[in-house]
């Protein structure tokens, strides 16, 4: 497998129309990352989740129910397809992407997506993104659940406090280089402190899950001794 590392960036969708395909748990966050951008969503799905609806209703987004077609490309800047089980249409709509210069994500198929979703951890005025290259988006899930833990609501009023200071220097100060100083001196003696902790048998999982069939992880009473899924492993 070709690891791809990207080029890491922040896209501006404010106003731009943004296509989401799906209606299930991908498509519920991946929406409200858009709308939280301030993205216009469209959704094309038959059926939502409770949360997606909500958005619906609300009018919050511009919700479709009838099957893909071209013309939905129309005006379109970005699209994000989360049928991951539909893969006669994955490829479609990325042929369709591709020939019109519309950025494209397509969940579970990097071959198939000319931008990436990283895991983010969204706290105040924060945006932490994290990346594993897509060698294990389980592990960069892991990551953001505890950089999420870290960064708490107290982080965010200390970041909210940053902003209000800086804005006020920029109003207040003209010389360039007092500036900086000032804003500097205020998180100089910030630090993030701690340590990695790993699974106990991490390389002997590993090890055990490469060399065999996988063919009976299903079945508990099957398991190979050092199966992850096994509770004593």
């Amino acid at each position: 497998m070709k690891i791809n590392p990207l080029f890491q960036v922040g896209l501006d969708v404010l106003d731009r129309t943004c296509l989401v395909l799906g209606g299930g748990r991908e498509a519920e966050e991946k929406t409200g990352r858009l709308l939280d951008a301030g993205a216009r969503v469209v959704l094309l799905a038959t059926e939502l989740t409770p949360k997606l609806q909500q958005w619906a209703d609300a009018r919050r987004l511009s919700h479709r129910e009838h099957p893909f077609t071209e013309s939905d490309l129309d005006e379109v800047f970005l699209i994000v397809n989360t049928l991951a089980d539909q893969p006669e249409l994955t490829q479609r709509v990325w042929e369709l992407a591709n020939a019109r210069n519309i950025l494209i994500n397509s969940y579970d198929q990097p071959a198939l997506c000319t931008f990436g979703m990283v895991a983010l951890v969204d706290t105040g005025h924060l945006r932490l993104s994290i990346s594993t290259s897509n060698t294990s988006p389980s592990l960069a899930s892991r990551l953001r659940q505890n950089f999420e833990q870290l960064f708490d609501a107290h982080f965010a009023s200390y970041l909210d406090a940053l902003a209000q200071a800086r804005k006020r220097v920029r109003q207040r100060v003209d010389d360039r280089k007092t500036r900086f100083a000032l804003l500097r001196a205020l998180v100089r003696d910030f630090s993030i402190e701690g340590r990695l902790r790993y699974p106990t048998h991490w390389q002997r999982q590993v090890d055990a899950l490469l060399s065999c069939e996988l063919a009976h992880c299903d079945d508990e009473q099957r398991r190979c001794k050092d199966c992850p899924l096994s509770a004593e492993a």
